[in-house]
């Protein structure tokens, strides 16, 4: 009679592992913006005002990285 009856780990599927790595890259650029005060308090009525400062936002973050 076996003492261990814990099932080893499946491996992860592999043609998910790019999908997940792609959504944890968008993720993570969203929360950079979330972070940003100039897009967080932005209720602007104007779409290309607010499209603008998200522009000038990730153009900062990407210079930055």
């Amino acid at each position: 009679m076996p003492t261990n009856t814990r099932q080893a780990p499946s491996p992860p599927h592999r043609p998910f592992q790019r999908r997940y790595k792609k959504r944890k890259a968008v993720e993570r650029a969203i929360s950079r913006l979330k972070n940003s005060r100039a897009v967080a308090t932005r209720h602007e009525k104007c779409r290309y005002v607010f499209l603008g400062t998200v522009s000038v936002v990730v153009l900062v973050i990407w210079l930055r990285s």
